[in-house]
């Protein structure tokens, strides 16, 4: 049975301190969270945070064990609030500004660990929320994300991705499996509607993303290991 996390389970590093209009760090960041605790980090090794927010999945990779790790964001209020929660921490994290060009300029590292925007978007939003906004499908940053895997993992190390199920889970598998990892779900949780989609329940309903007053979303979190 895969582990399963209710929405009220204790959030990572609690007092992170977060710039406005940084990531929020919320249920998908927890069962990540507890994913990475859960993998066994090998000590030593080299990690990297892609879309790291306010950092709380860095720290919690150098919590785990490992040596350094890069913390990567378009954001650079996110990665001055990475920057400081690491550093108020004592913890190795450096930060990076960038995409996944310059992630795997750093790279290629042991552990990756990535929760990166998901969220299916109507085509007519006039100004998408790069947060947590990903094309009208969800797939806008996953697309490129899985496909671009090898360039991110060494060989004998992992990927760990969290995603809604509407954005397609098992896209995400075949892309990385096609890529010449080995994907599996090792986590998932069913959470209420956040502020996020409970502003756009029409859309997601007359898009076919969730059923006629359903609520709640699944969270999955997929490990790849190369």
């Amino acid at each position: 049975m895969l582990p399963a996390f209710p929405a009220g389970s204790a959030l990572p590093a609690r007092g992170l301190l977060r710039l406005p209009g940084v990531y929020r760090p919320q249920a998908d960041t927890c069962l990540l969270a507890s994913a990475v605790r859960r993998a066994g980090v090998p000590a030593g090794v080299r990690a990297l945070d892609l879309c790291t927010g306010t950092g709380a999945l860095a720290i919690a990779l150098a919590r785990a064990g490992a040596e350094t790790v890069l913390a990567v964001d378009l954001s650079r209020r996110a990665l001055a609030s990475a920057r400081v929660n690491a550093a108020l921490r004592r913890l190795p994290v450096r930060v990076r500004h960038g995409d996944l060009l310059a992630a795997a300029a750093g790279g290629p590292y042991d552990v990756v660990v990535t929760n990166p925007p998901y969220v299916p978007v109507s085509p007519e939003r006039a100004r998408p929320d790069r947060r947590c906004d990903a094309g009208a499908d969800g797939r806008a940053v996953l697309d490129p994300l899985c496909e671009g895997a090898p360039a991110l993992v060494a060989p004998g190390g992992f990927l760990l991705l969290v995603q809604s199920v509407m954005s397609g889970v098992d896209r995400s598998a075949r892309l990385l499996a096609a890529a010449g990892l080995r994907p599996r779900v090792v986590a998932r949780a069913m959470v209420p509607f956040g502020p996020v989609l409970s502003r756009r329940t029409d859309f997601l309903e007359q898009s076919g993303f969730v059923a006629p007053r359903v609520r709640e979303e699944e969270l999955v979190v997929l490990r790849a290991d190369r």
